[in-house]
C-alpha cells in the first residue's frame, strides 16, 4: 500500500495542494485529473520521491517496489533494448551484474562463493530466472520483434522507444505502477493492449492522462486536483464528471434558493421590526436569517468553454458526392457519398493522407483525378490540422482577429464569443500571433461557431486541449445536427460522436455505419 500523509507542496506564493491524505491500495487504478497547471504530474513526482514535499510524507510499505514510466527517451540510448526493459527492476539487474563480475574472477575465492550464493538466493526470490523471458514477452506484445531486442535504444525510432520504456515500467510486476500520459504516441493496437493489460493488473496503478477513453476503461477511482487539494472519488472519469456537474448544479440551486429566502426575510424584518403586533414574527425571521447559510464556491482552476455549433440553415438531401478522388502519394480512387445525419470518423495509418483528403475536399488543394460535388445547401466549415496560417505574423487583437469571420463586427458581440472560449477581459486584446497551442484551437472553434456551418470537417481538433475543453468539444459535436468528417486520436470523441467509420489507406479500405469501438472490435477479431 502507498500512503500519503499530510502532504503539502508550494512554489513561492503558488500553492499546488495542501494537507493531502490518501491511501492507494492493491487492485485499484487511480486516475489523476485536474486543469493544466494544477499539479498532476508534480503530484506523481512527489509519489515517486523525485520531488520532496514541503510538509508531510509518502510511505510505501516495506518490501514493496514502485515502478515509474520514464519520460526521457534518450536516457538509455547506449543500453540494449532487452536490458533497458530489465532495468525496470534495477535491483535485479544489479544482482545480475554483480554475479557476472564474481564469476569472471580468475581466482574465485571462498568469499566470492559465499557472496555468489547470497546473490543467487536473492536472484531466485525476485524471479530472476524468468526475467529475460518476461522482458521478451512484453517486447513481443508491444510489436518489438526479437531481432531488435539486442539493438541499442539509440538505434530505435522514437515510437519504438516509447514502447520499450512502457515495457520497462511494466516489467517485474511492480507493487505500485506510476504512469504519466502512457498512451501518448501509442498506436491504436498498442493502446488497446495496454488497456487490457492494466485491467488485469492486480497491484496498484496511478495514472495521469488526458485520454478519457483510457481513464474510463482502466480507472476504478479518480483523484481530482483542484481548489488546492486532492479529493478521491470512486468510479471512472465519466462517473466523476457527471457527479461533479450534478453536485455543482445542486450547490448553485441551493444557493439561489437561500438567497431568495434571505431577501424575503430581510424585507419582512425591515417592514415589521417596529410593529408591536408583528415583533415576535420579525424576531423569529431574524433567527432564521442568522441560520441561513450560503456556501462559498472556491475558485476552481478548472474552466469549461461553452462549445455549440448551430447551423445557419438546414441541410438538404444532396450533401457530398466524391468519385474516384486521387492525389498521388496520398490516396487514390476514393469514392463515397455523405447522407443526412452522417458523422463520419476518418482513419488512416498515414495522417498526411487524411489531411490531404480534407484539403482537397475544401478546395485548398487540387486533386490529380476524380470529382468532389457539394450540395447547394451546404455551408462547410473546416478545422485544419495545421492552423499556423491563421495566426503567424498576425498582430491583430483577438477581437479584431475574430471580426474577420463575423457578419457582426460589434466589439461586445465578439467579446461574447471569445468569453465562451475563456478569453475574458484583457485576454481578448492579446495579439493573435502570441497565443499558445491550446488558445489557438479555442480561437479556431470560436471561428467555426460564428460561421454557422451545417457540414463540419475536423482534423485532430483535440491537439493541445485540456480535458475540460475536450469534454466541452465532445458535448458540442455530439449535439450538432448537421453532417461531419472527424479525425481524432481521442478515442472517446470518435466513439461518442461518429456513427460511421471510413478508413483511407492508399484507397478506401473500410466504410461502415458503426461506432468507433465496434470498428476496433472488428479489426481485433480478424
Amino acid at each position: 500500500m502507498l500512503q500519503v500523509n499530510g502532504v503539502s507542496l508550494q512554489y513561492g506564493s503558488k500553492k499546488l495542494f495542501e494537507d493531502v491524505n490518501l491511501k492507494f491500495t492493491k487492485g485499484n487504478c487511480y486516475g489523476i485529473i485536474g486543469a493544466n497547471g494544477a499539479g498532476k504530474s508534480t503530484f506523481l513526482k512527489v509519489l515517486s520521491g523525485e520531488i520532496e514535499p514541503n510538509k508531510g510524507e509518502v510511505v510505501l510499505d516495506k518490501n514493496e517496489r514502485m515502478s515509474v514510466l520514464a519520460q526521457n527517451q534518450n536516457k538509455y540510448d547506449y543500453e540494449t533494448v532487452l536490458r533497458t526493459v530489465m532495468l525496470g527492476h534495477r535491483r535485479l539487474v544489479e544482482i545480475m551484474d554483480e554475479k557476472d563480475a564474481l564469476y569472471a574472477h580468475a581466482d574465485f575465492t571462498e568469499e566470492d562463493g559465499v557472496r555468489a550464493s547470497e546473490l543467487e538466493s536473492e536472484f531466485a526470490e525476485l524471479g530472476g530466472w524468468e526475467a529475460e523471458s518476461e522482458a521478451e514477452t512484453l517486447l513481443n506484445a508491444l510489436d518489438i520483434p526479437p531481432e531488435e531486442h539486442f539493438l541499442t535504444m539509440g538505434e530505435l525510432d522514437a515510437k519504438k522507444k516509447v514502447k520499450v520504456l512502457l515495457a520497462q515500467a511494466l516489467f517485474g510486476n511492480p507493487d505500485v505502477l506510476l504512469l504519466d500520459e502512457p498512451t501518448n504516441n501509442l498506436d491504436l493496437k498498442t493502446a488497446r493492449w495496454l488497456e487490457n493489460y492494466l485491467m488485469d493488473f492486480e497491484n496498484t496503478i496511478i495514472i495521469v492522462s488526458h485520454n478519457r477513453h483510457f481513464l474510463n476503461r482502466v480507472c476504478t477511482h479518480i483523484c481530482d486536483v483542484d481548489f488546492g487539494k486532492i479529493d478521491l472519488y470512486l468510479g471512472n472519469y465519466d462517473f466523476w464528471y457527471q457527479t461533479s456537474q450534478l453536485m455543482a448544479r445542486q450547490q448553485r440551486d441551493a444557493n439561489k434558493k437561500a438567497e431568495q429566502r434571505a431577501a424575503e426575510l430581510k424585507e419582512f424584518i425591515a417592514r415589521f421590526a417596529a410593529n408591536a403586533s408583528k415583533s415576535r414574527q420579525a424576531t423569529s425571521r431574524k433567527k432564521e436569517l442568522e441560520k441561513l447559510t450560503i456556501s462559498d464556491f472556491k475558485p476552481s482552476l478548472r474552466k469549461y468553454p461553452f462549445i455549440e455549433f448551430k447551423p445557419e440553415r438546414e441541410i438538404g438531401n444532396d450533401i457530398l458526392i466524391v468519385e474516384g478522388l486521387t492525389k498521388r502519394g496520398y490516396f487514390e480512387n476514393v469514392s463515397f457519398t455523405v447522407q443526412k445525419g452522417d458523422k463520419i470518423g476518418v482513419i488512416s495509418e498515414k495522417s498526411t493522407s487524411v489531411s490531404m483528403l480534407y484539403d482537397v475536399l475544401t478546395g485548398k488543394e487540387q486533386s490529380d483525378a476524380g470529382t468532389v460535388k457539394w450540395g447547394k445547401t451546404i455551408n462547410m466549415s473546416y478545422f485544419p490540422l495545421n492552423n499556423g496560417e491563421y495566426f503567424e505574423g498576425c498582430s491583430l487583437s483577438l477581437v479584431q482577429w475574430l471580426s474577420q469571420f463575423s457578419k457582426d463586427h460589434y466589439e461586445e458581440y465578439l467579446r461574447g464569443w471569445l468569453g465562451r472560449m475563456l478569453f475574458s477581459g484583457e485576454e481578448a486584446l492579446k495579439e493573435a500571433q502570441v497565443l499558445s497551442g491550446g488558445e489557438k484551437v479555442r480561437c479556431m472553434l470560436a471561428k467555426m461557431m460564428l460561421e454557422g456551418g451545417n457540414f463540419l470537417i475536423f482534423d485532430e481538433p483535440t491537439n493541445h486541449l485540456d480535458l475540460e475543453s475536450i469534454t466541452s468539444l465532445n458535448n458540442g459535436l455530439t449535439a450538432f445536427k448537421g453532417c461531419m468528417l472527424l479525425t481524432s486520436h481521442d478515442q472517446e470523441l470518435m466513439n461518442t460522436v461518429c456513427n460511421r467509420i471510413m478508413v483511407i489507406d492508399g484507397t478506401k479500405t473500410f466504410d461502415k455505419s458503426c461506432t468507433f469501438d465496434a470498428y476496433v472490435d472488428l479489426i481485433e477479431a480478424r
